[in-house]
């Protein structure tokens, strides 16, 4: 252990002055100015999975299945719309290839939402979210086989903004997401990931 270099007598001096009496400490609070908060953090959570635990099959089998509940909090004050993309990255993880599965994207959803609910129909919603996945115009469920699990992960970004890109169809799914992530760029206030894991 390394030596301060201080005495015994210097060091339990140095402790006794910096004791404050409960008047002075009182006084001291009074007059502190306040600590500053460290911001919020964006989180995004599910009731129908823990972080990286086992996406239940109901939420499997491709576009019958039902989008699980999602919820976030933590949002920027500054916050205008909300992005969230779905992907299966299990090709990109085990090195079998380059490209991941596109299983939801949805963009402007609104900046009052603090959620998406069970079974978010396909389409465009009425409060101006914008869908689309790489086999429906909404959430396709994960179909991956026997094995290995596959990672699904959501990822929430804040923006400062909302995004002037047009609804697509599912055989235009790259398309719109390369369109969606290019007007992202430069209004990324936030950004936080859940990741769940499915095999049949």
């Amino acid at each position: 252990m390394r030596s301060c270099g201080m005495s015994l007598s210097a060091v339990a001096l140095i402790a006794a002055l910096s004791v404050l009496s409960p008047v002075q400490a009182q006084e001291r609070s009074a007059t502190a100015p306040a600590a500053a908060q460290p911001p919020a953090q964006l989180v995004l959570s599910s009731t129908a999975f823990e972080d990286g635990g086992i996406l239940p099959a109901k939420y499997a089998g491709g576009a019958t299945a039902p989008s699980p509940a999602l919820s976030w909090t933590g949002a920027p004050a500054a916050t205008q719309s909300f992005v969230l993309l779905m992907h299966d990255m299990e090709a990109t993880l085990n090195k079998s290839g380059t490209h991941d599965f596109m299983h939801w994207l949805a963009w402007n959803i609104p900046a009052t939402a603090t959620g998406l609910p069970e079974a978010v129909p396909v389409g465009a919603l009425p409060d101006g979210t914008l869908q689309i996945s790489g086999r429906s115009n909404g959430y396709f469920g994960p179909g991956a086989g026997p094995g290995r699990y596959h990672h699904y992960v959501f990822e929430l970004y804040a923006l400062d903004t909302k995004l002037a890109v047009p609804a697509g169809q599912s055989d235009q799914a790259e398309a719109v997401r390369k369109a969606v992530f290019d007007a992202m760029e430069g209004h990324l206030l936030a950004k936080t990931v859940l990741v769940s894991r499915f095999h049949r």
